[in-house]
């Protein structure tokens, strides 16, 4: 099944997600609405809200949170995106200049934290503590995430279970949430619930490492931002993987190699 006949299905679905991305965009501050239209209509594949619409129907929820919460977590998933490209000083994003190219740092930061405090409460607005439980848990593990790439940044010597568990706490973990909240508000069994998170995770996972491939050997205009960012901004993986090959490889030559 390809992803446009995945969307295909839950195209009305989304659309009224879109509806609900609008409304709670809306601020008194001139500003606030600004940036965020910019980013939020900059593009994007909106996988995670797509998770959430997908999880909800495999148990076939009837109600309209999930509109809500798939919003939810495109809105925190937009201000990790604001955070990350003032952290890494970036210029391009889905082919586009980002949002701290064109209005600076002071507010795509302060407008990330319009996005998150936004998201908090909408998400009160569905009155489900283990949902907030969900959510909390998830933007705190992300914000972790993001403290342990600045820590692994231009270290040669990383370990591969330490790059893991950066893709595990900084993307894989909203997959997981919203695959996880879906099932949530379908009424799905304890092992239901784990069985839809952990799909999100691996999801997540597989993801973040075609993406941070394609750093290497994608397309700038297929990917939208700049090749070898990631590598100019400390993070080399890949190409680590690439060198240990090599010295396996060597290790393994006969002498007049």
């Amino acid at each position: 099944m390809s992803i446009e006949s995945i969307r295909n299905v839950i195209a009305k679905d989304m659309g009224e997600v879109d509806n609900v991305i609008q409304q709670k965009l809306h601020s008194q501050v001139a500003l606030v609405r600004q940036v965020s239209e910019y980013i939020i209509q900059s593009g994007g594949k909106r996988l995670r809200p797509a998770l959430v619409i997908l999880a909800a129907g495999l148990f076939d929820y009837k109600g309209s949170f999930h509109h809500n919460l798939a919003a939810v977590v495109e809105f925190i998933h937009t201000a990790t995106l604001l955070h990350d490209d003032v952290v890494d000083e970036s210029e391009l994003r889905r082919n586009q200049a980002t949002a701290n190219a064109i209005f600076g740092n002071a507010a795509s930061v302060l407008v990330g934290d319009f996005l998150y405090s936004r998201a908090f409460q909408m998400m009160v607005e569905v009155g489900n503590m283990r949902i907030m439980e969900v959510l909390a848990d998830a933007t705190n593990t992300i914000a972790e995430g993001e403290v342990l790439q600045l820590l692994n940044c231009r270290d040669p010597d990383v370990e591969e279970e330490n790059y893991l568990q950066v893709i595990r706490y900084k993307t894989a973990k909203l997959f997981e949430a919203a695959a996880r909240l879906g099932a949530i508000l379908g009424g799905a069994t304890p092992d239901e619930e784990e069985a839809l998170a952990a799909y999100g995770m691996h999801l997540g996972t597989a993801f973040q490492l075609v993406d941070d491939l394609l750093d290497y050997s994608g397309n700038d205009q297929d990917t939208g931002k700049n090749l070898g960012d990631d590598l100019a901004e400390g993070n080399p993986l890949p190409l680590i993987f690439a060198m240990r090959s090599g010295i396996r490889t060597n290790q393994y030559r006969s002498p007049r190699h």
